[in-house]
């Protein structure tokens, strides 16, 4: 298996899959969002789900675990209050509170080894619950 990136803080590994995804998802728009996880045992970031372009930011959120961190990117695509058509990229790191102390540790730790990685992210969010990255959140930082 072909690794992108080392983190060194925490030795974690990057994918090649995970920055190919992020490629496609940001200049051809084959994907809505992508969903990463830490696989603790091989210490590898990895894709753990990708969204269509016919899906939307509700599946997004349904698809992050309750129990679980996980880190994802959104493409959020509106439209100005000019009539422009603007596309923004997001970065979401998803840490629930009933997710484990280690997972939150990991996850936070490698946050910024992965965002070197993604190039071109125009916002980060952090959220503990779904209310701290509801649409509404995006749509007041994308203005």
């Amino acid at each position: 298996m072909a690794m992108a990136f080392k983190m060194a803080t925490t030795g974690m590994w990057v994918t090649d899959e995970c920055k190919n995804s992020f490629m496609e998802m940001k200049w051809k728009k084959v994907h809505r969002y992508i969903v990463f996880k830490i696989d603790e045992e091989s210490r590898l970031v990895t894709v753990d789900k990708v969204g269509g372009p016919g899906e939307n930011y509700d599946d997004l959120a349904a698809s992050l675990p309750k129990d679980d961190c996980r880190y994802a990117v959104f493409d959020f695509d509106f439209v100005t209050v000019d009539n422009c058509r603007k596309s923004k990229l997001f970065f979401i790191a998803w840490s629930p509170s009933e997710s484990r102390i280690r997972a939150k540790i990991l996850y936070a730790t490698s946050k910024a080894g992965l965002r070197r990685v993604l190039d071109g992210i125009s916002y980060e969010l952090q959220a503990t619950d779904p209310t701290e990255m509801g649409m509404d959140v995006i749509k007041d930082r994308a203005k």
